[in-house]
């Protein structure tokens, strides 16, 4: 018994004189915890150090407050002596090799991964599958053109293996690669049960001076900026923001061609086919001056109806020009002398909606 034990404690002092060699994968006891270093027992005459930068590849990445002491860690050895007596551990580089392997794999199965994006550099983001940093180039974020690099720094992504060089130590990643695999399912969707007439809800995607592109469901359609609304449209920022969800209804759509015309006006009813629902010949009702010319001004009931109040019908007294008394946008009390709904045709005044002058006025 008792040269069992000697045996064993010669075993152990051979055990701990044996130095460490660079590549050597150990099994350590957390000693300590610092806020740039761990101190580990690796059985050797001296403890091993793993230098914060050591922990975790991510530099975001909060690893260390996740290590207790008395916790066996697996640890490389990087240097036998750190110049300090210490032997120079890495816990990275162990999970490292089995990332690279657990990669490999990935790869030959054409799997998706899932990756930690860390920060945007020039041409892309860094972005980290555990312990390997990766790269997704600014092409490979989205379909579109990606403005804004940092939109998708600090976010975890689901991406696809498009290069891989295990040797160089190389891997870049495409988040549009599964994209298009999405958009061609949605696509193929949408063709299936599209129909002219049909009513859908769609994103605002792109605003332009003659319309706007909503997405409705992988295709982007366009409603010209004649029907946006049933009243005028200067702008259509006026009407709509990039974001916005929109119904429009299919006014036509070419599968081979991918183009499809939508209307968000026609969505609602034109306004003129209720017009004597709302309104009478005689009666006075609110307006705003949206067009002056020099016979007239045009106004505008609600969007969509719109009349004349010619020269003569502005103002008791005598206009010369219709800007002396107008201007656009203002509000103005307008009676309605005659209404064509069917020819959409209005002629309104603005002297007989407001009260005759006094004679001493009127002079």
């Amino acid at each position: 018994m008792e040269n069992q034990t000697m045996q064993e404690m010669l075993d152990m002092m051979e055990e701990s004189f044996k130095i460490p060699r660079k590549g050597d994968v150990l099994k350590g006891k957390v000693v300590q915890v610092n806020k740039d270093e761990i101190v580990v027992n690796i059985g050797y005459k001296s403890d091993g150090i793993v230098p914060l930068k050591e922990v975790s590849s991510d530099p975001n990445a909060d690893v260390i407050s996740t290590i207790e002491e008395d916790q066996e860690i697996d640890v490389y050895v990087m240097r036998s002596d750190d110049g300090e007596g210490n032997v120079l551990l890495s816990m990275k580089r162990v999970s490292m090799f089995k990332d690279w392997d657990e990669l490999e794999e990935i790869m030959a199965k054409e799997e998706n991964v899932e990756v930690r994006t860390s920060e945007a550099v020039k041409g892309g983001v860094v972005a980290y599958y555990k312990e390997v940093r990766g790269f997704i180039p600014a092409s490979h974020l989205a379909i579109g053109y990606v403005k804004d690099l940092n939109e998708f720094v600090g976010k975890t992504l689901e991406v696809k293996i498009i290069e891989f060089n295990k040797g160089k130590k190389k891997i870049v990643f495409s988040r549009k690669a599964i994209e298009e695999v999405s958009l061609r399912a949605k696509k193929a969707e949408l063709w299936g049960k599209i129909e002219v007439g049909q009513t859908m809800q769609g994103e605002v995607k792109r605003i332009t001076n003659f319309g706007v592109f909503v997405d409705i469901g992988g295709v982007d359609g366009l409603v010209h900026i004649s029907e946006l609304s049933w009243g005028r449209v200067k702008s259509p920022k006026e009407i709509v923001k990039v974001g916005d969800m929109v119904d429009v209804k299919i006014l036509s759509a070419d599968k081979e061609t991918e183009k499809v015309s939508l209307s968000m006006k026609q969505v609602k009813a034109d306004p003129w086919t209720t017009f004597a629902d709302r309104y009478e010949v005689e009666g006075v009702y609110e307006a705003k001056v949206v067009n002056l010319t020099d016979f007239g001004a045009f106004v505008e009931l609600e969007p969509g109806v719109e009349g004349l109040v010619h020269i003569s019908q502005i103002s008791h007294k005598r206009v010369e020009k219709p800007s002396d008394e107008l201007k656009v946008g203002d509000l103005r009390d307008v009676k309605i002398l005659e209404a064509d709904a069917e020819a959409k045709k209005l002629k309104l005044s603005m002297k007989e909606a407001a009260d005759a002058p006094s004679e001493e006025d009127a002079e």
